[in-house]
């Protein structure tokens, strides 16, 4: 039995929000039926019932959208409840939640304070920046939500780190937008690549993000990042934090840079199981939380041709300088739907040129901080 870490839709693709770049509703437009609503409960308890029953030492539990906090705080007192139930081995649970704030309360940061949930709170740079494509149902920005969110999370003392998209328009902005979560006292940040709709030519929206775009957002913002690390103020960034883990030789955090595909156990909300939360459709659906076991899910073709197709790379990535810190990257960025093909990685000159820009002082934090690895 394996550690197990599920990554649960309970709201389907429902939210508050009309995020003009939201990957999920590109990939529920694929689907034949785009969203399946609120998760119900029986469906919560098979699926904690059956993880539980599966894992070994740890499991996780990771509530996305959508909005998961649609499905409502009672939700989440039940799975909690739950978990307490069907923790028949003991093994160590760990809750996370990534939300974009509109529907949080004092109630809500209680909850999560109290039953210790890890918060991702979408957030992209300030009024200016996040208002442009972070919008609501009626079309106004959503940056005072956010704020607030972040406010009652810090008042809550609740665990919770900033969820960056990187678009078009941010990646011309990096040093505004570090500036800006420091001035706010927000050092927990982890910066996402903004995915071009499923289906579509990259670069074709106002948002795509190119990698012109994404090599200069980067070395902007490692410059900013290894000048307040110089100074001894530390400020977590997610991609820089796992460059340096892997430089002393311990595995990445991030899936994108394990260097292929595993299956991450997305459960929609009707209880259909997807190895990727970017590949939630209709054509890589594996089975039913109300079918199907863990066990047998593994033996899933689907999964199997999912991995697979993953480990197919260019021959000149394993010659590379910098493969042992890209390893190829997300199979999303290399997923070319024009030619139905997986192709290099469409940042790959970005990334090699970002990495032969901040490899020196990648290696003096690195040195640096060896001693708290040991």
């Amino acid at each position: 039995m394996p550690p197990m870490s599920l990554l649960i839709k309970p709201a389907s693709s429902l939210c508050q929000m009309r995020c003009q770049y939201c990957f999920y509703t590109s990939i529920a437009d694929t689907r034949v039926q785009t969203s399946y609503g609120i998760m119900p409960v029986e469906t919560l308890e098979a699926l904690i019932q059956k993880a539980l029953a599966y894992a070994e030492g740890t499991c996780s539990f990771a509530f996305q959208g959508g909005e998961p906090t649609m499905a409502g705080l009672d939700f989440f007192e039940a799975a909690v409840r739950f978990q307490r139930i069907y923790n028949v081995h003991g093994v160590s649970i760990s809750n996370a939640i990534q939300t974009n704030g509109y529907a949080i309360d004092g109630k809500w940061a209680q909850f999560f304070h109290d039953q210790q949930f890890l918060v991702g709170l979408s957030m992209d740079g300030p009024k200016e920046l996040h208002d442009r494509y972070r919008i609501d149902a009626s079309g106004k920005g959503t940056f005072q939500r956010a704020m607030a969110a972040a406010r009652l999370f810090k008042k809550y003392k609740v665990e919770f780190n900033i969820l960056h998209v990187i678009t078009s328009q941010s990646a011309r902005h990096p040093e505004q937008i570090y500036n800006f979560y420091r001035k706010q006292n927000l050092p927990f940040l982890q910066f996402i690549s903004c995915l071009d709709p499923v289906g579509e030519a990259r670069g074709g929206t106002p948002f795509s993000l190119t990698p012109r775009g994404w090599q200069d957002f980067y070395s902007v913002l490692f410059d900013c990042w290894y000048r307040d690390f110089a100074s001894g103020h530390y400020v977590s960034v997610r991609y820089f934090d796992n460059l340096v883990h892997m430089l002393l030789g311990k595995g990445p955090e991030i899936c994108a840079l394990q260097g292929q595909c595993c299956c991450q156990w997305v459960v929609e909300s009707d209880g259909g199981i997807y190895p990727c939360d970017f590949y939630a459709w209709d054509a890589w659906k594996m089975g039913t939380i109300q079918q199907d076991d863990f066990p047998d899910l593994l033996s899933s073709p689907v999964l199997g041709d999912f991995i697979r197709q993953s480990q197919h790379l260019p021959r000149d990535c394993a010659s590379c300088r910098w493969f042992s810190l890209c390893r190829g990257g997300c199979r999303r960025e290399r997923e070319n739907f024009v030619s139905g093909t997986l192709e290099r990685n469409y940042y790959c000159e970005a990334i090699q040129n970002f990495l032969e820009y901040s490899y020196p002082r990648l290696l003096n934090v690195a040195r640096s901080v060896r001693h708290t690895y040991k």
